[in-house]
């Protein structure tokens, strides 16, 4: 069975909810997503449009991160 990889969006959310000792439980609750859908996002196999604004705005990512998104 293949193993998923995160995106490099992803790591960069991993890494900032690190950085704020925060949990992706916590991003959910924020964002208003389920733990399941957050994982699609941080493994590309959603988009995650619709609340990659929110994301941002939550974790306060900068312009650079934002771009990538």
């Amino acid at each position: 069975m293949k193993q998923r990889q995160l995106t490099p969006l992803g790591k960069k959310i991993v890494k900032r909810l690190v950085d704020l000792n925060q949990t992706q439980v916590w991003l959910c609750e924020k964002v208003g997503v389920s733990k399941v859908y957050l994982n699609f996002i941080l493994h590309g196999e959603r988009s995650g449009k619709k609340y990659m604004d929110k994301i941002i705005e939550v974790l306060g990512l900068d312009e650079e991160e934002q771009q990538s998104a």
